[in-house]
């Protein structure tokens, strides 16, 4: 499979702090790629890293193109698009204009507003909208970008279990339609069931890798993260 994203050897430093070490990760053309951790592991900080906000020894490359010392922009335009934690529209912008920001092809915006199913919704305010919605705007925003590579950094954090299930649901849709994403997310029951591919960490360095059924039996995943919850999810 021909990786769109490769992380080689990623590490993280603040202060004598060690954010991150040493991280391997690849993500292949139509993957949707876990990565998943206790808070403080590195997640965030590895997003963080390949998409230009923080500095970082090792390699990283999209579509086989070295991005060292390029900014966060330039990587954008290269095709490497995230969201963040915190759903970040513009409230005084109607949805459609939110989605003109990252995207000037009407073409582009009525795709990615058709692939959450919210064309309904492009003329209103994100006031209007639920918490899951506005959730499902940050991410086809991020998709009006027509990136490579779309980084989630928990989308489904404040969501509840019908809202989250939803999200999970066109997210798997996109995958499955040829798009490359890399989720972090706390929901366990979204991660092992939609992705193809999991990355576990924990203070910063790869403790397990692998499919989503051999990932939530890895012991040290259940010590570390799981715990009885591991028990919990679906097959």
């Amino acid at each position: 499979m021909t990786a769109v994203l490769r992380a080689s050897g990623v590490s993280v430093r603040f202060g004598g702090v060690h954010a991150l070490s040493g991280l391997d990760l690849e993500v292949g053309e139509g993957q949707l790629v876990g990565l998943i951790g206790p808070n403080g592991a590195g997640k965030t900080t590895f997003v963080d890293a390949i998409t230009g906000f923080a500095r970082y020894t090792g390699g990283v490359e999209l579509d086989a193109r070295d991005l060292a010392g390029l900014s966060p922009h330039a990587r954008a335009r290269l095709g490497l698009s995230r969201t963040w934690q915190s759903t970040e529209l513009f409230d005084d912008l109607s949805v459609r204009e939110n989605l003109s920001v990252a995207s000037r092809s009407p073409a582009a915006i009525d795709e990615s507003l058709a692939l959450v199913e919210l064309e309904w919704a492009q003329e209103l305010m994100p006031s209007d909208l639920s918490q899951g919605q506005r959730k499902l705007i940050g991410v086809a925003r991020a998709v009006a970008m027509s990136p490579r590579l779309l980084c989630l950094d928990e989308p489904a954090a404040g969501l509840d279990s019908s809202e989250s299930a939803e999200l999970g649901r066109r997210l798997r849709q996109l995958a499955d339609g040829g798009m490359s994403m890399l989720l972090i997310d706390h929901d366990m029951g979204l991660v092992l069931s939609i992705c193809d591919q999991i990355f576990v960490l924990e203070f910063g360095k790869l403790i397990a890798a692998g499919p989503p059924a051999e990932v939530r039996r890895d012991p040290r995943v259940v010590e570390a993260y799981l715990g009885s919850a591991a028990a919990e999810v679906v097959e």
